[in-house]
């Protein structure tokens, strides 16, 4: 997965496969997540989002359901309006090494993975630094190739040790939902010979893509988007809810053996 989709749409659980923890805020803002899959209705999720939190706020049969990510905690909540209660639930957190200790190198957001800086190549006009990506993968060393461009960090090629191919194109500026967007083509290219394309428009603003088409008409967007400060409230559990315990999935078999 490219690195424009890394930093692009966050979207609680289904809109853009995605960890929240990898996510840096450009400026607040509030917006309506759309993802529109071909045969099925259309679903939206509303979105706040804050310099250290995310909600998310959908409806599930009916029931409004409410989750809070703080990244930088490591911290779930989901709050449960129609019942009045909240859960809470830790998230894995991002594990640090030193020798990433920049934040635009590719490696500055992965575990277990050290990058050295190659140096500066033109990449379809662009200026982009290329780096080697060093990773453990049982008990064996593999490297791959990051040209990240020099202006967005993003990666406008990489090289993967498998042969896959993926290369970003800038097809030109695009208004999409009354914002000011760029255009980009990502394509990928597999050994035997398989090709993936789609479409990104990223927001140099917010610093985050707003709109993205996936191949067979998949198609997941940003929309009424309105940059603001956001309420502290937002991000806190009513003092009238009820705290209950996140279940344990390991024990989920026996609690429902224990129910027939």
């Amino acid at each position: 997965m490219n690195a424009l989709i890394k930093s692009g749409l966050v979207i609680s659980g289904y809109i853009i496969a995605f960890s929240v923890q990898a996510f840096e805020v450009a400026r607040e803002f509030s917006a309506e997540a759309v993802q529109n899959i071909p045969g099925r209705s259309p679903t939206f999720v509303k979105m706040f989002v804050s310099k250290k939190a995310v909600r998310t706020e959908s409806m599930v049969n009916g029931n409004m359901l409410v989750e809070i990510v703080f990244p930088d905690k490591n911290r779930r909540v989901l709050l449960d309006q129609a019942r009045k209660t909240w859960t809470e639930q830790k998230t894995l957190p991002v594990k640090k090494d030193k020798n990433r200790k920049s934040k635009n190198s590719p490696c500055a957001r992965m575990a277990n993975a050290v990058c050295k800086k190659l140096g500066r190549e033109k990449i379809n006009g662009r200026s982009a630094v290329k780096w080697e990506m060093t990773m453990q993968r049982n008990g064996h060393k593999i490297k791959s190739l990051h040209w990240l461009d020099s202006k967005y960090h993003l990666p406008l090629r990489e090289q993967f040790p498998d042969g896959t191919l993926s290369v970003m194109t800038l097809l030109g500026k695009e208004k999409i939902n009354g914002r000011k967007t760029e255009k980009w083509r990502f394509s990928a290219s597999r050994p035997d010979g398989k090709k993936v394309e789609s479409l990104q428009w990223y927001d140099p603003a917010l610093k985050m893509v707003i709109r993205e088409a996936l191949p067979g008409g998949y198609v997941r967007e940003l929309r009424n988007i309105k940059i603001k400060k956001q309420k502290k409230s937002l991000f806190r559990v009513p003092k009238d809810y009820k705290k209950e315990e996140f279940p344990n999935l390991s024990q989920l078999p026996q609690q429902l053996e224990r129910t027939r």
